[in-house]
């Protein structure tokens, strides 16, 4: 099992996925955590859902199943250090909050000011598979400032989005 799992990280590495944070508030607590286990689910439903994968162990997925509510912050490709701080590497001791600015919307998850987009959801469903609670909220307002690139993961490391054609 040990050799297949090891395979099977080294092959998903080498996707690239669009980076988010997803953040919750509530009475089960304000938290938040870097994914890039994100999908649209369906949007042919009275509100919109997609899913996004949390470890069982974050504090964040606790609080979100609290809460009742996410938001899910695609970042931009020049928002690295919120991923990192989100994923728990950096700004050691302080809160992950406190260095970007936020606002609410409509469940009171805290949507990042300068994301490139932000969906606010209800949480609609609980699944947890292996080690990993997937999570399917029902969107209920999107946040979309502006154009931007987003933030790519792929092979361990950090890039953007460029057009080939």
């Amino acid at each position: 099992m040990t050799e297949i799992r090891d395979q099977f990280l080294s092959a998903m590495s080498a996707a690239g996925t669009t980076v988010y944070v997803v953040t919750t508030d509530g009475k089960g607590g304000r938290n938040g955590v870097t994914v890039s286990a994100m999908s649209s689910v369906s949007a042919d439903m009275d509100d919109p859902t997609l899913l996004v994968c949390i470890h069982h162990l974050s504090p964040a997925a606790d609080a979100i199943q609290t809460n009742g509510a996410f938001a899910v912050n695609m970042l931009r490709s020049h928002q690295s250090e919120i991923s990192d701080v989100f994923a728990g590497r950096g700004n050691a001791g302080k809160d992950k909050f406190s260095h970007v600015n936020w606002h609410n919307m409509e469940t009171g998850a805290p949507v990042l000011t300068d994301a490139l987009v932000s969906f606010d959801c209800r949480l609609h469903q609980v699944e947890r598979v292996g080690t990993h609670f997937i999570m399917i909220g029902a969107v209920v307002a999107i946040h979309h400032p502006e154009e931007g690139d987003a933030l790519v993961y792929s092979k361990r490391s950090y890039g953007r989005f460029e057009k080939i054609a």
